[in-house]
């Protein structure tokens, strides 16, 4: 009988390699916190790959077969999935539990595929819905990266608006938890709702924007104040090597924003964002993050933000 690709010996050097070769990227380089979404993304594929890679090197099967296959190759790469997560976060690295979720489907792919491919084995309708169950796991994967290289690519084309205000759920885009309201609107069919707190900083941070502002000359923000009392917020603006350096304040762009009853909006000029940092030019190609929030507020306070765009 000829020997099945699944154990030749070529192709398990072949995954050793593999193995070797990526293996150490768990630990070493990879995205940071100031990295972009699909970039996230792409990255978080290697992880199927590398343990179906490391499932071929190691050829399970050659000792256990069936459910015993199954359940102790799972049990193994759980628990090294654990032991990595907590590694990488003694790191300092951004530590993702479903990771460990993605290294299982890693192995659930070869131990699925392995045996129809190989044909040395007999097919059943138990080893078919495996494979499909697995195919479907993994095409999940794929779109969801695909999803997001969809939005990324609408994020980096929408300028000069900064944010797209059709969006209905900004959690993709925002941190701090605004959410989609129909009230004070700017030509557009929602505006952001913001609830402010008392603790010392409060508000949200659009960390999903087009990052080159080259070109533009102007940031145009509008804000409403649906209370009679004024509400002073700070705005804040930052590239890349701020988020990847100490994030000292006089390496950003701040400013006060003082909010009157109603409408406001308010009209920044770039060369003040660029000039901003006290030691360098900020990098207006790479923008990676603009806050606004309110600092120790007395009473909770709401505040719309309706328009942001640049000019």
């Amino acid at each position: 009988m000829p020997v099945s690709v699944f154990e030749s010996q070529r192709l398990r050097l072949l995954a050793f390699a593999g193995v070797a070769g990526v293996a150490p990227l768990l630990f070493i380089g990879g995205p940071d916190w100031a990295s972009g979404p699909f970039y996230r993304s792409v990255w978080n594929l290697g992880h199927i790959g590398l343990f179906a890679l490391l499932t071929l090197a190691l050829n399970p099967w050659r000792w256990l077969s069936g459910w015993r296959l199954w359940l102790a190759t799972s049990g193994i790469v759980l628990l090294l999935g654990i032991v990595i997560e907590l590694l990488q976060s003694e790191l300092d690295r951004q530590v993702d539990w479903r990771d460990i979720l993605r290294n299982l489907e890693g192995v659930w792919l070869v131990l699925a595929w392995g045996p129809l491919l190989s044909r040395q084995a007999p097919s059943n309708r138990l080893s078919w819905f495996l494979a499909a169950l697995t195919g479907l796991i993994l095409l999940f994967e794929l779109a969801v990266t695909g999803t997001v290289a969809a939005r990324q690519w609408q994020v980096n084309h929408q300028l000069p608006m900064l944010y797209d205000f059709r969006q209905e759920d900004p959690s993709s885009f925002w941190t701090g938890n605004p959410s989609p309201s129909t009230l004070h609107t700017n030509n557009q069919p929602y505006s952001l709702k913001i609830e402010l707190g008392t603790e010392t900083y409060s508000g949200v941070s659009l960390g999903n924007l087009p990052a080159d502002w080259r070109g533009y000359g102007q940031l145009i923000i509008t804000l409403f104040n649906p209370s009679q009392e004024q509400l002073t917020l700070t705005l804040r603006i930052n590239d890349v090597d701020h988020d990847r350096g100490d994030n000292a304040y006089g390496d950003r762009f701040n400013t006060r924003l003082v909010l009157g009853p109603g409408f406001n909006t308010f009209t920044l000029g770039l060369d003040d964002v660029r000039n901003a940092p006290a030691s360098r030019t900020m990098d207006m190609a790479r923008v990676r993050r603009l806050g606004l929030f309110s600092v120790r507020l007395q009473a909770p306070r709401t505040v719309y933000l309706s328009d942001l765009r640049l000019d």
